[in-house]
């Protein structure tokens, strides 16, 4: 969460800069739908906003200018709206609440649904027309590509979401669904068997202490939806103050997370304050905040004590994180192996996968390179290494084109480990890549984590920097060309580039043991970035790399080595290697955008 807060500062001095572009004129923000990261936004009950000639849209506006503004960056999927838009249900506040969604309409998918202030209270669902249905009916909706359907009274609708290479459904239940309502609901949610979020506006109430219980509405809601259609993993309502939670156990024994989020009795009514679910599926977590965008606008020297107290809500409901293995609760079917010839083209320089028929790993076994480029690679062991320091496995990262990997077993001296070598004439030895090139790795560092295994080398061209005529680096007995991993665990790129004695080194953050990486060298001709699961790392230097300075000596994975010597093999898993003779975009990369 500190990369909100850091985040937040930044953007507190730009929002109140007169030259910064305005969120509304800029063009709508990507979404990824293939980043295992993405967002739900939760707005509650906006209701003292909207009320007769007090109304004050101002800090709705704003909500929804951060939202359109951070789309990209937190990567937000979707708003949904937990009802009681207006005070009264007037037409004259529905109209202007209506008139305040416009800034978002085409630009952010969302969902509204009806609070008891929204429309007569005692009815459910079956009431007939309103204010309310005339401006958040089914109407409204209908271009949206996330809009499923609505119920045919109306006031309930469903939504489905491509976020994390998933799908999921959102259902925006009325106040007081009908059992028709609730027919249809259901009708949904086996039409569609993916993971489910009910949002609705009353549904559980908390106390002071902040935990949660079922409504009267929620415990009918619990019996008669919920509790038995396990796709439903999150219910979000608003309503009730102080905000609140619990967790239920469904009929299969299922954890239901039920969360009230509502702030209409802070600060200016809540000040249309948001509560954001950051999904991390690489990490199996739901990460939470909760804010006020309007306030977080503000100069900060300016801002009065209430706002300066109400910009963060940090109570443990209202910033928390929930552990959620999302393949566990609901598993998918993972994607098939894909045959080489839907991974290589004419600028595949080489490629290599360990699941082909007969493969060995004893010495001199070869593993053919399958860009039809002929740079096969031949297995040899470091000085006394066992067969076990490089077996063949079927681990393999969930978006790699084989499934199949090598185990390595190395370490430091005496010469513990085992690499794979192209020949003496293969054309990647020589290969400069003066217009570009894209390197891919697969691997997975073992948990836990066991030994010294610092400066470790995943792959790498051999020869001496000093032989190629650079001097700018460490030093010249290094190899001109290197993937590496340090004590820390921080992936290391080294090269020494052909135009110029350049010795640019990009460094990651330090990679996870026990989970499968996508490694990505991506080279323009003029500077190199690397990425790590498709994302770009912080520390890719600025200096020209053109090219790397190769001098005709093989090419190696599983080691890097120094002064022409290996005196350590890699240690984890190395899956699919492609070197690629241009650059590549993100979306071109072997995992084809899965990344879990």
């Amino acid at each position: 969460m500190e990369r909100r807060n850091l985040f937040r500062a930044a953007a507190a001095a730009s929002l109140v800069t007169a030259a910064a572009p305005s969120a509304a004129s800029a063009a709508p923000a990507a979404f990824d739908q293939d980043d295992p990261r993405f967002a739900l936004a939760v707005l509650p009950d906006t209701q003292y906003l909207f009320d007769a000639d007090s109304s004050d849209p101002a800090p709705l506006k704003e909500t929804f200018n951060y939202l359109l503004q951070q789309r990209a960056d937190d990567n937000i999927a979707f708003l949904t709206h937990l009802g009681d838009v207006t005070e009264h249900g007037t037409e004259q506040e529905i109209v202007l609440a209506g008139q305040t969604f416009t800034k978002i309409d085409g630009k952010l998918p969302y969902s509204v649904l009806a609070g008891n202030h929204d429309i007569n209270g005692s009815l459910d669902d079956q009431r007939g027309p309103s204010a309310y249905l005339s401006v958040f009916g089914p109407s409204r909706f209908e271009r949206s590509r996330s809009f499923l359907g609505a119920s045919p009274d109306g006031y309930n609708s469903a939504h489905l979401l491509s976020a994390a290479g998933r799908t999921w459904l959102i259902l925006a239940l009325d106040w007081r669904i009908s059992d028709k309502g609730l027919a249809w609901a259901s009708s949904i949610m086996a039409a569609h068997r993916v993971p489910t979020i009910v949002t609705t506006h009353d549904l559980a109430f908390a106390d002071d202490s902040g935990k949660a219980s079922l409504s009267g509405n929620g415990q009918r809601l619990w019996d008669k939806l919920i509790k038995d259609n396990d796709q439903i993993f999150l219910t979000l309502n608003g309503h009730y103050w102080p905000p609140g939670r619990t967790t239920l156990q469904n009929a299969e024994g299922n954890d239901v997370h039920v969360h009230i989020t509502n702030y209409q009795d802070r600060y200016y009514g809540g000040a249309a304050m948001i509560r954001l679910y950051h999904f991390d599926l690489g990490r199996n977590r739901i990460d939470v905040e909760t804010f006020a965008p309007w306030f977080l606008a503000r100069d900060p020297a300016k801002r009065t004590p209430l706002e300066a107290e109400t910009i963060e809500l940090t109570s443990d409901v209202d910033r928390f994180s929930l552990e959620f293995d999302f393949d566990a609760r609901f598993p998918v079917a993972k994607p098939a192996p894909r045959p080489a010839a839907q991974v290589v083209d004419r600028h595949t320089a080489a490629y290599w996968r360990f699941d082909q028929a007969g493969q060995s790993t004893a010495d001199g076994a070869t593993v053919r390179d399958l860009s039809g480029q002929g740079n096969h690679l031949t297995v040899r062991r470091l000085a006394n290494s066992t067969p076990e320091t490089l077996t063949l496995s079927t681990e393999h990262h969930v978006g790699a084109p084989a499934h199949a990997s090598l185990r390595f077993d190395g370490g430091k001296g005496p010469d513990r480990g085992a690499i794979l070598q192209t020949a003496a004439n293969a054309p990647l030895n020589s290969a400069k890549f003066l217009g570009g090139y894209t390197i891919e790795a697969f691997v997975k560092l073992p948990e836990p984590f066991i030994g010294d295994h610092a400066w470790m080398g995943i792959l790498s061209w051999e020869g001496r920097a000093g032989d190629a005529g650079k001097h700018s680096g460490w030093s010249d007995l290094e190899p001109t060309c290197s993937l590496n991993i340090s004590g820390e665990r921080f992936l290391q790129y080294v090269l020494y580039s052909e135009v110029g004695d350049h010795n640019p080194t990009s460094w990651s953050h330090a990679l996870p043991t026990g989970v499968w990486q996508h490694l990505a060298v991506v080279n323009d001709g003029k500077r190199s970035i690397v990425h790590v699961n498709g994302s770009k790392i912080a520390r890719n230097p600025t200096q020209p790399a053109q090219g790397i300075a190769t001098v005709g000596r093989p090419f190696t994975i599983g080691a890097t080595s120094f002064d022409l010597k290996y005196g350590q093999g890699f240690y984890g898993w190395i899956g699919d290697v492609r070197i690629t003779a241009r650059a590549l975009r993100p979306a071109q990369f072997l995992p084809g955008g899965r990344y879990r």
